[in-house]
């Protein structure tokens, strides 16, 4: 497929929170309005070494299953507005290192979409993709910030 074919990909960083849910809100409204896509991704981090194997399979077994389902449960509330099910996609490992490796695996992707908090600093993903790296990123990257209600994504996006 050529790039003019190839619908844009919005890849949002989702762990439920409420600034995700408003960053998810605006990548789906973009999506729609662009003819594109939205790819939701889920951050498990790696289980705390434990000493029997079984237990720490378990636990990560657990993690995995509980993104999936908050990925699930998100997909659905924006499906209608999107007007196709969003790509979801739950990575293991330190956040920053598993969003660029996604990057690198998706060189189409149009806009890494993230969430601001209304309080308090950035968060340890907006610090990284809007720090010194920007300027290395393979694609833009979007900051929502988190105290956005509808209307006013309704007139951004």
């Amino acid at each position: 497929m050529d790039d003019a074919s190839t619908p844009r990909t919005y890849l949002v960083v989702y762990d439920g929170s409420a600034e995700a849910r408003v960053a998810l809100r605006f990548a789906a409204r973009r999506a729609a309005k662009t003819a594109g896509r939205v790819e939701m991704v889920a951050i498990v981090a790696p289980a705390e070494f434990v000493q029997w194997g079984g237990v720490q399979d378990a636990l990560e077994e657990e993690a995995q299953l509980g993104a999936e389902a908050m990925l699930h449960q998100a997909a659905a509330e924006i499906a209608d507005e999107l007007g196709a099910e969003p790509t979801l996609t739950v990575r293991q490992g330190e956040p920053v290192k598993a969003v660029r490796a996604l990057l690198e695996e998706r060189p189409g992707t149009a806009a890494l979409v993230l969430g601001a908090t209304v309080v308090g600093g950035p968060g340890p993903l907006v610090a990284y993709f809007a720090g010194a790296e920007a300027g290395l990123m393979p694609c833009p990257v979007m900051i929502v910030p988190g105290s956005l209600d509808d209307a006013a994504l309704d007139r951004l996006s």
